[in-house]
C-alpha cells in the first residue's frame, strides 16, 4: 500500500520564482567592473541551475574566458555581494504559486524548498516575495557538501521536515531536480514546463508535467 503524501518539496528558481532577470543584472554588474561585455537574458537562463559558482563560471566563459582559480573565486564572491544586496528587484512568483502554497499549507502538508542557490539569497528572496512563512524547512546550495543532482540536500530537507521520501512529492523544473529527487527515493517527481531546464522534459524520468502550477493540488490526490 502506497504511503500517504505528507510533504511537498520544491525547487526555487524556474519552479516557484522567475529570477533570471536579477541574475542577469548581477552578472552584468560584475562584467562591467571587469570591463567585459554584458550577457543577455536567454544566455543567463541557460546558465542557471548549478549554483552561483557555476553560473559565474559560465558567464565568464561566455565573455572572454574563465580566469585563474583565485581570480575566479573573487569573481564569485563579488557576484554574490552584488546579487544578495537585492535578489528580488526584478524577480516574480510564477502564476498560481502563492495561492497554491496557501492551499497546500491549509491542507496540512509540510512544505520545503531545496535549491542550489546560496542560502542567504534564498531566504531573502522568499521573504521579499512574501512566501517564506509557507515553508517548514529550506536548504540552499551551501547547506550541505553536495548540491543537486546529489540526493544529499533533498534527504537533508526531508529530515528537517520530519517526513520520509515515500511520503513526499518533489516539484522542479530541470534535470538536476529530477535526478536528485529520484536518487532520494521520493514518491513522485513532477515538473513544470516553464523553467530553466537545458534538456527536453520528455527525456527525463519524471511522473508528470504540471501545465499550470495550480494543477499541483489536484495531482497530489491521484
Amino acid at each position: 500500500m502506497r504511503a500517504a503524501i505528507r510533504a511537498v518539496a520544491f525547487d526555487l528558481d524556474g519552479t516557484l520564482v522567475d529570477s533570471v532577470a536579477d541574475l542577469m543584472h548581477a552578472s552584468n554588474a560584475l562584467l562591467a567592473e571587469l570591463g567585459r561585455p554584458p550577457v543577455d537574458l536567454p544566455s543567463v537562463r541557460s546558465f542557471v541551475g548549478d549554483g552561483a559558482a557555476k553560473l559565474v563560471e559560465r558567464v565568464l566563459a561566455a565573455t572572454g574566458g574563465v580566469p585563474a582559480p583565485d581570480e575566479a573565486a573573487r569573481c564569485v564572491e563579488r557576484f554574490l555581494e552584488i546579487y544578495e544586496a537585492d535578489p528580488s528587484a526584478n524577480s516574480v512568483l510564477y502564476p498560481g504559486v502563492a495561492e497554491t502554497l496557501e492551499a497546500l499549507a491549509a491542507a496540512g502538508l509540510r512544505l520545503g524548498v531545496c535549491t542550489n542557490k546560496p542560502m542567504a539569497a534564498t531566504l531573502r528572496l522568499l521573504d521579499d516575495l512574501g512566501i517564506a512563512g509557507r515553508f517548514a524547512a529550506v536548504v540552499g546550495g551551501d547547506s550541505y557538501p553536495t548540491r543537486k543532482p546529489s540526493p544529499e540536500p533533498v534527504l537533508g530537507l526531508l529530515d528537517r521536515l520530519g517526513v520520509r521520501p515515500e511520503e513526499t512529492v518533489f516539484v522542479g523544473d530541470n534535470e538536476h531536480d529530477v535526478a536528485a529527487a529520484r536518487a532520494a527515493g521520493v514518491a513522485r517527481v513532477l515538473v513544470v514546463p516553464y523553467g530553466y531546464t537545458r534538456v527536453p522534459l520528455e527525456s527525463l524520468p519524471h511522473d508528470g508535467v504540471l501545465d499550470r502550477f495550480a494543477d499541483l493540488t489536484g495531482r497530489l490526490s491521484c
